[in-house]
């Protein structure tokens, strides 16, 4: 008996320590966000270098990959107008995937592929999609759009959410068009989850004749709404000096410019689907549910589904379930339908064997 309790006591002891643990770690967690922001964001900067180096291990022996250092429009804030230099284009990297099977003679399909997140950046927490992508043929590119993490503070506080951001993408998608032969300009496509989904949806508005597919997952779709339902310390992110500077309150005509189901009427078509989940965790599916209305009441031509309390809240078609994958398969084949990839996925165990070839 003395044991039993004695073995009863120390398991009391080991969950009240994690949970002291846990405590500790959220205060540790905020100290290092902090400590970051003093430092320039360096502590970001390392985490990409390491990050990078896992996508060469995570996703080399499938493709070649590449990150590419372009320029998109100028900074959207800056009022240093005697600097020197002041109204240059701005530089940001991009990520390039190209099957290593592909015949360079031969024309491939593009997938434009804007990461999601306010100041996140394209992590190897894509890697299985991206393998999934290379698998049917596809080149990709994915840029890391002004405001994006792991390049300091400076081009941290370059974010323009919603705005130029866009443009960068769509800056991405003409560059390699421009620099790579082997890439079929009238077969590109663009898709993106969550903040991802909005940069395809503006882009698609903005550009519907260079894209001809599109697939927004859980999609950032009213910025508004979103400013209601969040908490202060995310619309602290959009009040900043350096990014919009002003709550929605005090300017809703801004906040209305930057969100897609305010903009539905630019919409010209683009074969389009919309995935949400009713019990998403970050995007409510209540701006998804404005985005469809506004298309419907436009008079646009989209598919859509919205899942019933999917496992994987916001990330219910990303992660690595079976249901989540036959969800996915349904995006390929749509995405396929305009695109024609070489090795089209037919079936979840077509999505099973790209994780190991």
């Amino acid at each position: 008996m003395t044991r039993q309790f004695l073995g009863l006591f120390a398991l009391i002891l080991f969950f009240s320590s994690f949970t002291l643990a846990q405590d500790e770690l959220k205060d540790i967690a905020a100290k290092i966000d902090k400590n970051d922001v003093n430092l320039g964001h360096q502590l970001d900067v390392l985490a990409k270098k390491i990050d990078d180096v896992l996508w060469f291990e995570r996703v080399g022996d499938v493709a070649f990959i590449d990150k590419c250092y372009i320029y998109g429009p100028p900074r959207w804030k800056d009022d240093e107008k005697d600097a020197q230099g002041y109204g240059n284009p701005l530089k940001f990297w991009s990520y390039v995937f190209i099957p290593k099977w592909i015949d360079l003679d031969k024309k491939y399909p593009l997938i434009v592929f804007p990461h999601g997140g306010v100041h996140a950046d394209f992590t190897t927490y894509y890697a299985h999609i991206i393998r999934e992508m290379v698998a049917q043929g596809y080149i990709v590119v994915a840029a890391e759009y002004r405001g994006s993490t792991g390049y300091g503070k400076d081009y941290y506080e370059r974010i323009d959410y919603g705005g130029l951001e866009v443009e960068d993408v769509y800056a991405s998608r003409n560059w390699m068009i421009e620099n790579y032969d082997f890439v079929d300009k009238d077969r590109v496509g663009i898709m993106g989850w969550s903040h991802g989904g909005l940069i395809t949806l503006m882009n698609i508005f903005d550009h519907p004749k260079d894209f001809q597919v599109a697939f927004a997952g859980v999609p950032v779709s009213d910025i508004i709404a979103r400013m209601g339902y969040q908490t202060q310390s995310y619309r602290d992110l959009y009040s900043a000096d350096y990014h919009i500077g002003q709550t929605a309150f005090e300017n809703v005509d801004e906040y209305r410019r930057r969100s897609p189901a305010w903009n539905t009427a630019k919409f010209q078509n683009t074969p389009l689907l919309i995935h949400t989940n009713t019990n998403d965790d970050d995007v409510n599916v209540l701006e998804v549910e404005h985005l469809i209305k506004s298309l419907k009441a436009d008079g646009k031509k989209f598919e859509y589904e919205i899942f019933k309390e999917m496992p994987g809240g916001h990330s219910f078609d990303r992660i690595d379930t079976k249901a989540a994958k036959e969800i996915r398969l349904k995006i390929w084949k749509h995405m396929a339908k305009q695109l024609n990839p070489p090795k089209q996925f037919n079936s979840v165990k077509d999505i099973q064997k790209a994780a190991y070839k």
